[in-house]
Formats: structure tokens, sequence, C-alpha cells
């Protein structure tokens, strides 16, 4: 099996242990999805907005550590090359911010505030988790071209334009 098979296998793996547990599992053990006897179809309309965007965001950034970073996202087999293509142009955590996006937008849709909790509850996670472990091992392993996207590229909220390597056009496309 080749790098990329490999990679694409345990990428698979990871999506449904991670996010899947995270962002599928355990809503589903708080809520049943059994929907709040608060009903406001136009939150609802926004909740299915963030969850598909959420989604779709989740799959596009796996998809790019195979096919970029020839790893996956799991530490335990983390990529060759730093990943900075994509959506990691606008925002360094974009993994992360999709599994918030679903997890809130499961909590508009079903109406429950408790999914709101456990949402910030895993904010504060992710926070934590990238500051005092990912980051640090970003920097270890990719040293001055981890510190230059760092420097450029915001951790939560997406940047407006694109960032590109010392402004050539073709890198991270």
């Amino acid at each position: 099996m080749g790098d990329r098979s490999a990679a694409a296998l345990g990428s698979s793996l990871f999506f449904l242990l991670a996010p899947g547990v995270v962002a599928g599992l355990i809503p589903w053990w708080i809520t049943r999805w059994r929907t709040s006897d608060l009903y406001l179809w136009p939150i609802r309309v926004v909740g299915v907005v963030m969850l598909v965007t959420g989604t779709v965001v989740l799959v596009s950034a796996f998809v790019r550590f195979v096919t970029e970073g020839s790893g996956t996202p799991a530490p335990v087999a983390p990529t060759q090359r730093l990943v900075v293509g994509g959506l990691y142009r606008y925002v360094r955590n974009p993994m992360y911010v999709a599994v918030l996006a679903t997890i809130v937008g499961q909590a508009l849709v079903l109406g429950r505030v408790d999914l709101l909790v456990y949402g910030a509850v895993v904010a504060i996670a992710f926070v934590v988790f990238v500051h005092l472990y990912e980051e640090p091992t970003l920097l270890r392993t990719y040293g001055e071209d981890y510190e230059e996207y760092r420097r450029e590229v915001p951790g939560w909220w997406p940047r407006l334009r694109p960032w590109t390597r010392g402004g050539d056009e073709r890198v991270g496309s």
C-alpha cells in the first residue's frame, strides 16, 4: 500500500474515531436527536447551514491532509509536510472550527441548550490542546515554516484573503 493509500485509510479511521465521536456519537448520547419544545424555524435553518458547512469543511480538511501532507490529522500518524493549502490559507484550525460548527448546528436544529454547553466545553478543550500540544509539536517539526505560517494565519477566526508564502500565488493552492 502506498503512502497516500495508507494516509487515506488512516485519515478515514481517525475521522470516525475523533470527529465522529466528538461531533456525532456524543451529541447523540446527549440528545438522542430529540428536539426541544423551542421551535423557531429560522434558527433551525441556520443550524442546518452550519451543520452542512461544518461537515463539508471537515471532510475537505481531512482530504487535504492526505493529498497535500501525505499523512493524517492523527498525532500518531502525522503529515510528512506542513499542510497550508486550501482552507488552511485562511485559518490554521479549520478542522476544529468545523467540528464546533457541526455541534452548534446540531444544537440549533434540535433547539438544545445542552449541546451549546457541550460545544463550549469542546471549544475549551480544543484551544487547550492546540496551545499545549499541537503548536509546540508543529514548531518542533516544521520550525521556521510553521512559525511564519502561525504569524500570518489566525488560529480561530479566518482571515479575509488567503495567505500565500512569500507572495507566491502558487503556494497552497
